[in-house]
């Protein structure tokens, strides 16, 4: 949403129906200066999203950049067995140390975004990984494929944490509109991947395979193009309000707050912070269960056709397509956020409620189950993509806040590489009963994780807090940034 204080600042008289102020949001200009049309529909917002002509550069990189790892997700596992003849034990040593490497990447990117341009080292990121991917086709046996994959990781991660941070500092206070556009996108270059690799998986040659690299390797390429041409986002991790005709003032703190020590500089000491992000390991472990447990437990404990299996990922890309937006409306702000983790563990939890019952029928019965289960843990995705995010933005301090989202950045990386550990080695084998306790535990962190955020930003230290610019400083636009 606009802030008032931008349209009372530069006011324009368009035609009689044209609106000012808080009314409304036709007429209004974002901050790249370009009008936006009030709709709020996804293909509107798509047009004219938070940040503007920008942002919207932004989110056709990321939806060719995604497109590439729809290609390069459907096809890996394959290319690494049939092409570069890899033994089980092998690929999963391979992926065990790219996940290992991708935990590296975030809180390393987020180092080098507080000292460094964000474009830039985006840029670079994608171009590293161009390079990795040209030496795969070059590349073959265990001991050449693992620092080429690691290497990988790391700066795939790292570009998604850079993302994070280019899009908190672009799209201000409507980062959560900014984040539902994102992931609408991504979905959409996953599904279009998965298209594509289908094609070249159909027809199953070593240069069809070497084809679907170049053309994950050509999405980096072409995101790194799009990524030259957006500005340097503003911000620096500062939040700067100013009003129409008066300098910025600084936010008036209760004077508990005031008497609380500043939050430390590094997350690393930021005990408060860490646990956030510790918590949020487990509330992304919708991420497993949908990719590895919901299939599993379909083959081998249930008798649902395997037919259903690719089920599960339409049904994923199709509902966060479209309800992505809407769920962000409903989750915006730091408090909404806090209140969306708890939602999270509940939904989770009768997600793997019905997983547990999904043994005693026969085909009908155990197919619906499991359709019902991936609806679910689709409901907990979208809760968890905007409270995670909004919650790892408002709980760091200002000037320090490209540290701390790459701290916050390695939660997912951390349960990208134990939670599928988890599910085959201590749920599954447990039966039903695993999956009884999985939601039950999710849930009850989830409220643990609700009431630190809320204790979090009742103490002052959240960043919604205003900071005031400097009085030698140049006069800023009148429009709020955060980020």
């Amino acid at each position: 949403m606009h802030n008032a204080m931008h349209d009372r600042a530069k006011p324009r008289e368009r035609g009689p129906t044209m609106r000012r102020g808080a009314g409304g949001t036709n007429g209004k200009r974002d901050e790249s200066g370009e009008e936006s049309t009030g709709g709020t529909g996804l293909l509107a917002q798509l047009r004219h999203p938070p940040g503007g002509r920008d942002a919207r550069t932004m989110l056709l990189a990321q939806f060719l950049d995604r497109t590439g790892s729809g290609i390069w997700g459907a096809a890996s596992v394959l290319y690494f067995t049939f092409v570069a003849h890899l033994e089980a034990r092998q690929l999963g040593l391979l992926l065990g140390a790219a996940g290992i490497s991708g935990i590296v990447g975030s809180p390393l990117a987020g180092r080098l975004a507080d000292r460094l341009p964000l474009r830039p080292l985006l840029i670079g990121c994608h171009l590293l990984r161009l390079g990795t991917f040209c030496l795969l086709l070059v590349c073959s046996g265990f001991a050449a494929l693992l620092p080429v994959v690691a290497v990988t990781s790391l700066a795939e991660r790292g570009a998604k944490t850079l993302e994070m941070l280019f899009a908190t500092r672009l799209a201000g206070e409507r980062r959560s509109t900014y984040q539902a556009l994102t992931r609408s996108a991504a979905n959409a270059g996953y599904a279009l991947g998965a298209g594509i690799a289908a094609i070249g998986l159909a027809v199953g040659t070593v240069d069809a395979y070497r084809a679907l690299i170049l053309g994950n390797a050509l999405s980096f390429l072409l995101a790194a193009a799009l990524v030259w041409s957006p500005r340097e986002p503003d911000g620096g991790g500062r939040v700067v309000a100013t009003g129409p005709a008066q300098a910025p003032q600084p936010a008036q703190a209760s004077p508990a707050a005031a008497a609380r020590p500043a939050p430390p500089a590094s997350p690393w000491r930021d005990r408060g912070y860490l646990l956030f992000v510790l918590l949020d390991i487990p509330m992304n472990l919708d991420d497993s269960v949908l990719n590895v447990g919901l299939p599993l437990w379909l083959v081998h404990h249930t008798r649902a056709p395997h037919a259903v299996v690719p089920a599960f990922l339409v049904l994923n890309t199709v509902l966060v397509v479209v309800l992505q937006l809407r769920v962000s409306a409903r989750a915006e702000g730091a408090r909404r956020a806090a209140g969306a983790v708890a939602v999270y563990g509940v939904t989770l939890l009768a997600g793997c409620a019905i997983l547990a019952t999904a043994t005693g029928g026969g085909a009908t019965s155990a197919s619906a189950a499991l359709l019902l289960a991936a609806v679910l843990v689709t409901a907990a995705e979208l809760m968890r993509s905007v409270s995670s995010w909004e919650l790892a933005v408002h709980l760091a301090p200002p000037g320090a806040r490209a540290s701390y989202l790459g701290v916050a950045g390695m939660s997912q990386s951390v349960q990208k590489s134990a939670g599928p550990l988890l599910l085959t080695g201590v749920v599954m084998t447990a039966g039903p009963a695993g999956w009884l306790a999985l939601g039950v535990a999710v849930a009850g962190l989830s409220l643990v994780q609700r009431r630190a955020c809320l204790r979090r930003l009742a103490s002052g230290w959240a960043a919604a807090g205003v900071i005031a610019v400097p009085a030698a400083a140049p006069p800023a636009r009148s429009a709020v940034r955060s980020g």
